[in-house]
């Protein structure tokens, strides 16, 4: 069956303006663009009037490996018109498992909905069935848990050839690029020798090298130096995650970063970065933490002996970045303080009558340590900053979602893409409509080495979005995250329609893709 998206302008992701046309596709590939209002007979038609059509978008930063197998149909991802999701990202992937304890205890945090039935990539990939595309990474602290468990050391020789053997079965299965994350433990454990061995492997299977860096804040410049040196000296393509500058006294610091990563690519190094338009990240409670707090994954004991307690509160004190009016509870299991989702540290502290160190340790020995908080910690300047540069891709970090349910989560889940194209395009004017799009669409997919996707031109995967410009936006927010975006008609995923008139249609054409 043709289908043609017909009426509306097209913009082709290369960021070249917008024309009129009319896109036809069939047998999952677009197979022309025509005039306006040339349309085959027998097509079928998506009238796209007063709408832009545009390639599907590609999130390069995702943990869609451990929430796609219990929400396949992806709500908040089509609503935001995602046809392709990029996991396996800060570190952590789902495989490869040589120990389940390990990978499980390990992974807590991130509230995996899994029944760890798989060992490796292949066989994790090997049911799914989503209404979006992904594609996976392995992730350096699931190395190092198939290889060291949760030890805080260096591997020996011999560890660190099995992690690399690990990392090149992943890339056979059909990974498309290795990740780190540098503040999670076991990862943050990692020396940068190891860590430039580990890239040199990933850029010998021709994988891409995406980094969480080892610092944000203070340390952001030194951070990337050492990402861009592991990427130097083993040809890796690198892939800066959601780049920012943490804390008040960093704020203006990307400016000074990205002239750095300015000038590693005028000196020949083939590296780009993301990020997202909030001025509030999330991560895990235990990040606020030092990694010796975590090593041998044995927290909860640690805060059960008393002398260790009030070692980690000592380090908690003296961090002076931890801003309790900033950081805010997003989810957790079970326990004393559920009902302290949406509220912050210093509301927890207060209520308690205790200083923020014990509420912080009050709420992870209550919870499992299985905290999710979101940290108002950037700044709008800075995001400017970063989303105007043209090697920035948008990105958004953010779950696969239902369209309900409990916790506060951060609003990036449900809003990325629309909140750039509504907020920073239509409403500031901080990139054109084109350029936006590129940055969504042609610049991720060139990361990945996807030469036919993230463009509209005949033999191009038919991955589509039709959005309506002067209506597309988020609406989910810091104090009412629960609500999808709006603006995104329809969305197209090999050619088969996954929304239709803002509604999911319950198909789920989606595949795991691999390297071209």
């Amino acid at each position: 069956m043709t289908i043609a998206l017909t009426g509306g302008l097209v913009v082709d992701g290369t960021g070249a303006e917008s024309v009129a046309a009319t896109v036809l596709v069939d047998s999952g590939r677009i197979i022309g663009v025509l005039p306006p209002g040339e349309v085959p007979s027998g097509a079928e038609v998506i009238d796209a009037t007063g709408n832009i059509v545009a390639p599907g978008f590609i999130d390069l930063h995702s943990p869609a490996d451990f929430s796609l197998r219990s929400t396949p149909d992806a709500p908040t991802q089509l609503s935001q018109g995602l046809t392709t999701l990029v996991a396996g990202n800060c570190g952590w992937s789902p495989f490869p498992i040589t120990d389940l304890d390990s990978m499980r205890a390990g992974t807590a945090f991130l509230d995996p909905r899994h029944d760890w039935s798989w060992r490796d990539l292949g066989g994790f990939a090997a049911p799914l069935e989503p209404a979006v595309n992904l594609a996976l990474q392995v992730g350096h602290s699931a190395l190092r848990l198939a290889v060291l468990g949760n030890a805080e050391r260096a591997p020996s020789p011999d560890e660190l050839r099995q992690m690399q053997e690990l990392l090149g079965i992943a890339a056979d299965q059909g990974a498309v690029g290795f990740s780190t994350g540098l503040i999670y433990a076991p990862g943050a454990y990692a020396e940068s020798a190891e860590v430039a061995a580990l890239v040199a492997t990933a850029a010998e299977c021709g994988l891409l090298y995406s980094t969480h860096i080892r610092n944000e804040g203070a340390g952001l410049l030194a951070a990337l130096d050492e990402a861009m040196a592991a990427a130097r000296a083993g040809g890796a393509r690198l892939e800066v995650s959601h780049l920012k500058a943490v804390g008040k006294p960093n704020h203006g610091l990307v400016t000074a970063a990205l002239e750095r990563l300015d000038q590693a690519r005028a000196d020949g190094l083939d590296v780009a970065w993301d990020a997202y338009p909030y001025t509030a990240s999330s991560t895990t409670l235990t990040a606020r933490l030092p990694m010796w707090a975590l090593a041998g994954g044995v927290l909860l004991d640690r805060l059960a002996d008393p002398a260790e307690r009030r070692r980690i509160a000592e380090a908690l004190r003296s961090d002076q970045l931890l801003d309790p009016h900033a950081v805010v509870i997003a989810s957790l299991p079970p326990g004393p303080y559920e009902d302290c989702r949406g509220r912050s540290l210093a509301d927890i502290a207060r209520r308690d009558d205790v200083d923020t160190a014990e509420a912080v340790l009050r709420v992870l020995e209550q919870h499992r340590a299985a905290v999710s908080v979101v940290n108002h910690a950037m700044s709008e300047d800075d995001v400017v900053t970063v989303l105007e540069h043209p090697w920035t891709s948008v990105a958004s970090d953010g779950w696969i979602m239902d369209a309900t349910g409990p916790g506060h989560p951060h609003p990036r889940n449900f809003g990325t893409f629309p909140r750039v194209l509504g907020r920073y395009v239509r409403d500031l004017g901080v990139l054109t409509l084109p350029e936006a799009i590129r940055r969504m669409t042609s610049l991720p997919a060139s990361r990945l080495g996807f030469t036919d996707r993230g463009v509209i031109e005949p033999g191009a995967v038919a991955d589509l979005v039709v959005l309506d410009p002067s209506q597309v936006a988020d609406r989910s927010t810091y104090d009412e995250p629960w609500q999808l975006s709006v603006g995104i008609n329809h969305v197209l995923v090999a050619g088969v329609p996954v929304l239709t008139d803002g509604k999911p249609t319950g198909r789920r054409p989606g595949r795991v893709l691999t390297p071209s």
